[in-house]
C-alpha cells in the first residue's frame, strides 16, 4: 500500500462501519487493517441494537414466569418456536418462544424443567381458543408430547401455508421439498437475505455445533436469533392468508360484476338455473389449466413428478417483464412486527469471507396468482472495493461467542464506509 493509503485506514481504526457484501452485509468497529490487504472487525454490541428486539428472557419463577404467562394468555394469537439438541428426534428441548404482538418470550426450559410447563405453558400450547402459529409445527409438536405429556393445538403452519400457495399458483401442482422459515419470510414478506443471514446460519449447524443451545448465561446474539425467528410468523400468516384467499375473492368479484341480475335479465331467472354452476366458477377450471402450463415451462420436474422450485428455469425478458406487471396480493402487516432488523447479526469468532463470491441459486417463484417474481440474489454495493479472494473457512458456532471478522480485499482509493 502506499503511504497515503496507510494513513487513511489508520484513520478508520475503531470507527463503527458496515461491509456490504454481495452476499451479506456485517456491522463492526475495524480493530486491525493489515499489509495483506486483510480487515480485522471486531464484535460491537450497540445499546440501541441490544434495544431493538423486544424480547424477554424467562428463567425463573420469582418475577418473570407469572407475568409473562398472564401476559400471553389474553392473546388470541401468538407464534411459538422452539430450539435445542436433536429436537426433530426428541431430544433435548432447550428454549421455548413464545411471541405477542409487542413482545418475545424466551423461555429457558434447560433451567425452567417440566414445571413450566405444569404452571402455565401447557394450558396456552394446548388452548383451542389461542392460535399458535409456528413454521414447520412437527418437530415441536413431537417434542412437546415425548418429553412433556403436551399436545399442540389450534395452529397455523407457515410452511404448510406456503406449500399451498404454491400449490394454487401452479394450478395444483407441488413443489419438490418445503421451505425453510428464512425462505418463507423472504418470498413473502419481502425481507431481504442478508436481514435474515442468522436464520440461514442456524439451520446449518453442525451437529456438534448444536450443543451451545446449553451453553448458559446465553450469548446475546443467540438470543437475538431465537427473537428473530419468532417475530416474523404473525405478520408471516396474515399475507400468506391474503394469498391463499386472492382466488376466491377474485371469483367473489366476478361474481358481484355479474349480470345474472340485472332488471333484463331477472326473467330468465329460475330456481334451477340459479343452482346450475355458473360461468364465473368454471373460470376455475381455466385458470388452473393456465397456471399448470405456465409452471411447465418455468420448473423443471423431478422424477417424482414434483416441481423443483428454487431452481426455476431462465426466463426470457418478455416473461419476465410479463410477469412483473401482475398485481401483487396486499401485505397487512402489524407495524410493530414488520420492522426488519437494521443490521444482520454481526460475525463471531475468524471469519474468512470472499467479498467477491457470487450468491447460490435463488428461489424466484412468482407469488400466487402469478404475481411478481422475488429474487432472493441481493445487489448491493460493497463500501471497499471488493478484490481476488476465496472462501477460507465458516466457523457458525462463533454465532454465539463474540469476536472477530476478517475480509480479504483490494484497496483502489478513497471509499465510502457508512458510520
Amino acid at each position: 500500500m502506499a503511504v497515503d493509503e496507510v494513513q487513511f485506514l489508520n484513520i478508520l481504526k475503531g470507527k463503527r462501519v458496515k461491509l456490504s457484501l454481495k452476499t451479506s452485509s456485517y456491522f463492526g468497529v475495524i480493530q486491525r487493517i493489515n499489509l495483506n490487504k486483510t480487515l480485522v472487525l471486531a464484535d460491537d454490541e450497540d445499546e440501541d441494537e441490544q434495544g431493538y428486539f423486544n424480547f424477554v428472557v424467562v428463567d425463573e419463577f420469582h418475577e418473570k414466569f407469572g407475568s409473562a404467562v398472564m401476559q400471553i394468555k389474553k392473546q388470541h394469537v401468538i407464534s411459538v418456536g422452539a430450539d435445542g439438541v436433536e429436537v426433530f428426534k426428541n431430544g433435548r428441548l432447550c428454549w421455548l418462544q413464545i411471541a405477542t404482538k409487542h413482545k418475545v418470550y424466551l423461555f429457558d426450559i434447560l433451567l425452567l424443567g417440566a414445571r413450566a410447563f405444569k404452571n402455565g405453558l401447557s394450558m396456552i400450547l394446548e388452548s383451542k381458543r389461542i392460535l399458535k402459529v409456528i413454521h414447520d409445527c412437527r418437530a415441536i409438536a413431537g417434542c412437546l408430547i415425548a418429553q412433556f405429556g403436551v399436545t399442540l393445538t389450534n395452529v397455523f403452519d407457515t410452511q404448510v401455508a406456503d406449500v399451498m400457495c404454491f400449490y394454487s399458483k401452479t394450478g395444483g401442482l407441488l413443489p419438490n421439498r418445503v421451505s425453510t422459515l428464512q425462505e418463507v419470510v423472504s418470498l413473502h414478506l419481502k425481507v431481504p437475505s442478508s436481514q435474515l443471514l442468522s436464520l440461514q446460519m442456524k439451520s446449518q449447524l453442525t451437529k456438534e455445533e448444536w450443543e451451545m443451545w446449553y451453553e448458559r448465561p446465553c450469548p446475546i446474539p443467540l438470543l437475538k436469533v431465537m427473537a428473530l425467528s419468532a417475530i416474523h410468523l404473525q405478520p408471516l400468516r396474515l399475507v400468506l392468508l391474503d394469498t391463499l384467499m386472492m382466488d376466491y375473492v377474485a371469483l367473489v368479484d366476478s361474481y358481484l360484476n355479474s349480470g345474472v341480475y340485472e332488471p333484463d335479465e331477472l326473467q330468465h331467472v329460475t330456481m334451477e338455473s340459479v343452482l346450475e354452476l355458473p360461468r364465473e366458477l368454471r373460470q376455475l377450471e381455466e385458470m388452473y389449466r393456465e397456471r399448470q402450463e405456465w409452471a411447465a415451462n418455468h420448473y423443471p420436474v423431478t422424477e417424482q413428478g414434483l416441481l423443483d422450485r428454487y431452481n426455476p428455469r431462465t426466463q426470457s425478458p418478455s416473461q419476465t417483464s410479463a410477469v412483473e406487471n401482475v398485481q401483487e396480493s396486499p401485505l397487512q402487516v402489524d407495524p410493530l412486527l414488520s420492522k426488519s432488523p437494521t443490521s444482520p447479526p454481526r460475525a463471531n469468532k475468524v471469519l474468512s469471507v470472499d467479498v467477491c463470491a457470487s450468491p447460490g441459486s435463488a428461489d424466484q417463484p412468482p407469488v400466487p396468482a402469478d404475481s411478481s417474481d422475488l429474487g432472493k440474489q441481493m445487489s448491493v454495493n460493497s463500501p471497499l472495493s471488493p478484490g481476488a479472494g476465496s472462501m477460507e473457512h465458516r466457523d457458525l458456532k462463533g454465532l454465539s461467542r463474540g469476536a472477530s471478522l476478517i475480509v480479504t480485499f483490494s484497496w483502489d482509493g478513497p471509499a465510502q464506509l457508512e458510520e
